[in-house]
């Protein structure tokens, strides 16, 4: 299965706008942003927990790195409510259980295959710098090597803020809403940018939070 397969070119889905698709596993379903492959594959999706869903036991092989949107993520490791930023490493393990079922946006199999570096952390946690570069954004920063940044972004209300991509850019709305070319972005709308790409977001009344991937599609 190919889905916005074309790093190359522009790519929006609406997350919202899409049908629940079941996975394999009972109470798993997934809305699909991006995927190569099949049920083992390059992918980014939002996926729902069902109360009392279990996953089971499996390998990272290509890694996996996910926010929870909604709920508590539960596995053998700990709890992780809503806000939480986790990177599993490639080969890194877990059995997901939930109890009361939860919401995640997760990237699946996209690190490089020496990576071991772990991240578990609550993004209300870490505390927001000014940009300095761009009026209106601050930025709370969740992980950063020579091959990608990744950061929460927080855009002020009525505000112009450019996303400048030399390595190109990759968002998801946590909050609030903007409007970027003709596309209304709102939370769980994501847009993928190509290589040198520049965009100009403009926020509405109640500004935006994005979750942001910067420089990683050289290596894509």
């Amino acid at each position: 299965m190919e889905l916005n397969s074309d790093f190359t070119k522009r790519a929006v889905v609406h997350g919202d706008c899409l049908e629940w698709q079941p996975s394999p596993m009972a109470g798993v379903e997934r809305r699909m942003l991006d995927r190569i492959g099949d049920e083992v594959a390059r992918a980014t999706s939002i996926v729902r927990y069902a109360p009392n869903s279990k996953f089971s036991s499996h390998i990272h092989s290509g890694g996996e790195e996910f926010i929870v949107l909604e709920g508590v993520f539960q596995d053998e490791h700990g709890d992780y409510p809503i806000g939480s930023y986790i990177r599993n490493p490639p080969q890194s393990s877990h059995t997901p259980g939930l109890e009361d079922g939860c919401v995640i946006f997760v990237k699946l199999r996209q690190f490089n295959s020496s990576d071991r570096t772990e991240v578990k952390t609550q993004i209300k946690d870490i505390p927001a710098v000014a940009d300095p570069h761009r009026t209106g954004v601050s930025i709370k920063p969740l992980f950063e090597d020579e091959r990608e940044e990744v950061q929460i972004e927080l855009w002020k209300p009525d505000t112009e803020v450019i996303i400048d991509a030399p390595n190109g850019a990759e968002l998801l709305v946590l909050e609030g809403s903007f409007t970027e070319g003709e596309d209304n972005f709102r939370p769980q709308s994501w847009l993928r940018l190509p290589i040198n790409s520049i965009a100009t977001a403009k926020t509405g009344t109640q500004g935006a939070k994005v979750w942001l991937k910067t420089g990683h599609l050289p290596f894509a």
